[in-house]
This record gives structure tokens, C-alpha cells and sequence, in this order.
């Protein structure tokens, strides 16, 4: 679910009174989390007044909300959250939910600038806030991509979710597990941010949207619930005409929305969840193809072998040998 109160620009001016609510302090840009109250760090990185980064690694035990400095937050940033990209230390025990896969959210106009941080809830992330002008003068002639356009135009609410490549992955784990000299900190975090963003940019670009539409905050919660629904029983599949009365939308708009958040058809990607969920349990659960497939549902063990190849690229057997 897409959390409203979680966009704003990271500096010390967050770090600060998160702080003093902890008792503690910021050294090199780093905040600790007292034993009493979890574990973990979270880091904050300003590299330039275009472009900043923050870091979260930590479970706390309760719910603290913060409130940040007034600023003037302009409405030209972009928001990037990489969530479960951290293998953490940290990972809360998800009490048979199954696992989210790591994935980036998009988010322009600045939405909200205040801050709450759920309690018990394991806060492995990379958030990274961009002036959209800054983009521009990057990327000054983008193709006519209307996704990656509507990015860097930021003149409307959108919000876009991407399932995190190996690539992504690769370098989101170096930001959190380069050991750096503190000389070249800032450089190296500042390179490392906006590579993360270039490669991103990248994939987006392979969307085949012909036209984004502007977004609501009510739309997009929305759209969160009803994958949270979807997600609540991978063993069976909802019918669209189910999900659009739970959303109480027309199945034309919600699947259009869907598809413009997610970049897949509803169906599409519910089955590219399962078929991953499906790979976990193979590769780290080491369940059996059979236990795996009935676990999801799939009476025909021939038609799971099937949808699997189709979505992993290979049969679940020789996957789970790999």
C-alpha cells in the first residue's frame, strides 16, 4: 500500500527530530536506533539542492510520528521509494504473508511532506528525492515515451510501480553494503543515486502506455487495495467483476488504472506474483513442484509447469536444481 505521509525530501531536517524523539543523536549523517526503541539505522544524504537520499534499515517497536521542519517542498520533485531492496538484518518475521517482492514506486508533485513510521514493521528502503528540472537537464530530449515524459514534465499527480530488476538490485546493494572512505561519501552516493534512477528511467521506457492519465490520492489507495486483495489468497483468482465492486469503480477504469500503476493487466500480473512467490518456495522453502503447485492452487500440475516456464523462463523442476 502506498503510504501518502511518506514523501519528502531526506536531510538532517528529518533526521533531527527523529532524533531528539529517540534520545539520541545524528553522527555522519547517521541516525542509530536506541536498543529501547528497535534496531537499525536510517542515513541521510544531501548532495546538491536538487537531489537527496535516504537510507532505511530499521524495525521499531511502536509507532513514532514525526514532525519535520517546515519547508518550502516544491512541487518539482520526484519521489523514488525502492522497498525490499535491503537484505536486512532487521526483517521482522512476516507471520505467513507472503513475501513482497522489491519494487520502486514513483511518485511526482511532492505529495505529502509529513512522516509517520509504523511500528513493527521492518523499514529496509532507499528513498530518493529529485528536482524534476535537474532530470530535464540530464535527459534534456527523452523519446516520446509518454511514462517517462510525464516523469520529467511533473505537472500532474501520477505514481508508477516497478518490479526491481537484477540490475536495480545490484546496485541498490551497493549503496547499502559499500564500506566508503568518508572523503568520497557523498560522491559515491550522489553517482550511485541518479545510476539507480538512470536505470530505472530505462526500463520505464518500455512501457507501451500511449497516454497516462493523472492520478488522486483516493484512486491510487484504491488500486493498493485491491492488489492487497488479490494478494490475500494466491490459490485462487479473483474475476475483475469481483475486484471492481470491492473498489467500487468500473472495470474499464480499474484496469486502466491498474495498468498504468503496475505496467501489466491485472491478471498478468497476479500470476507474475504467484509464479515468483512460486519460485521462492521452490529455491528457498525447497518445497517439492508438486507441493509447490498445489500450495498455489493449480490442480493440473502439466498447466503450473506451464504458466511457470512461461512467466521464470524455465520449468519449476530444472529451476529449482539451478
Amino acid at each position: 500500500m502506498i503510504e501518502e505521509s511518506e514523501t519528502t525530501m531526506p536531510s538532517g531536517g528529518i533526521l533531527e527530530p527523529f532524533a531528539e524523539l529517540l534520545g539520541t543523536k545524528v553522527e555522519n549523517n547517521r541516525l542509530v536506533i536506541p536498543e529501547q526503541f528497535g534496531k537499525g539505522y536510517s542515513a541521510c544524504f544531501v548532495f546538491n539542492e536538487h537531489i537527496g537520499m535516504m537510507i532505511n534499515n530499521h524495525v521499531l517497536n511502536r509507532e513514532i510520528a514525526i514532525n519535520p521542519p517546515a519547508r518550502n517542498l516544491s512541487e518539482q520533485m520526484v519521489f523514488f521509494k525502492f522497498q525490499n531492496v535491503i537484505d536486512s538484518p532487521n526483517a521482522v518475521p512476516a507471520g505467513g504473508k507472503v513475501k513482497e517482492l522489491p519494487s520502486v514506486q514513483v511518485s511526482t508533485m511532492g505529495l505529502n511532506p509529513s512522516i509517520v513510521i509504523p511500528g513493527k514493521v521492518n523499514r529496509a528502503s532507499i528513498y530518493i528525492v529529485v528536482d524534476a528540472n535537474y532530470l530535464r537537464e540530464l535527459i534534456p530530449s527523452p523519446d516520446e515515451i509518454p511514462v517517462v515524459q510525464n516523469i520529467l514534465r511533473n505537472n500532474q499527480l501520477l505514481l508508477f510501480e516497478q518490479i526491481v530488476s537484477p540490475t536495480l538490485q545490484k546496485i541498490a546493494s551497493e549503496i547499502v553494503d559499500e564500506t566508503i572512505d568518508r572523503s568520497f561519501e557523498l560522491f559515491f552516493y550522489r553517482v550511485k543515486a541518479e545510476e539507480l534512477i538512470c536505470r530505472l528511467l530505462i526500463e520505464l521506457r518500455k512501457r507501451e502506455e500511449k497516454k497516462v492519465y493523472p492520478l488522486n490520492i483516493q484512486d491510487i489507495q484504491t488500486v493498493y487495495k485491491v492488489r492487497e486483495r488479490m494478494f490475500e489468497n494466491l490459490t485462487a483468482t479473483s474475476t475483475i467483476e469481483e475486484l471492481s465492486l470491492f473498489a467500487n469503480m468500473s472495470q474499464s477504469k480499474l484496469k486502466r488504472l491498474f495498468r498504468q500503476i503496475f505496467g501489466d493487466s491485472i491478471f498478468s500480473y497476479y500470476q507474475d506474483f504467484r509464479m515468483k512467490e512460486a519460485a521462492r518456495l521452490l529455491k528457498e522453502e525447497k518445497l517439492s513442484v508438486s507441493e509447490v503447485g498445489y500450495r498455489l492452487g493449480f490442480s493440473n500440475l502439466s498447466h503450473f509447469t506451464e504458466v511457470f516456464e512461461r512467466h521464470i523462463g524455465m520449468k519449476p523442476k530444472k529451476y529449482s536444481r539451478s
